[in-house]
């Protein structure tokens, strides 16, 4: 977790591919759901499709996504 110029916090993923005709936003989606075990189709970037920061949907029950990614993601300001 990574603070924000907002005062929130925000997940930070590096890839290594292209962002040309979608394929860095692709990667995103293939490294998130392989890192939290879902099917890439629950995953969908709904905001940010051109921009370095993205906003994701993940589908499901929120409480289950919730304890899911808390059990995955290190508290603010902690290292991974």
């Amino acid at each position: 977790m990574v603070p924000t110029a907002e005062g929130g916090f925000a997940l930070k993923v590096d890839v290594t591919a292209v962002p040309e005709e979608g394929r860095a936003n692709d990667a995103v989606v293939r490294l998130l759901a392989k890192f939290w075990g879902l099917a890439k189709s629950r995953i969908v970037v709904i905001g940010g499709a051109t921009d370095r920061n993205k906003v994701i949907r993940i589908a499901g029950v929120p409480a289950d996504l919730l304890a899911l990614v808390e059990s995955r993601v290190p508290p603010s300001g902690a290292k991974a």
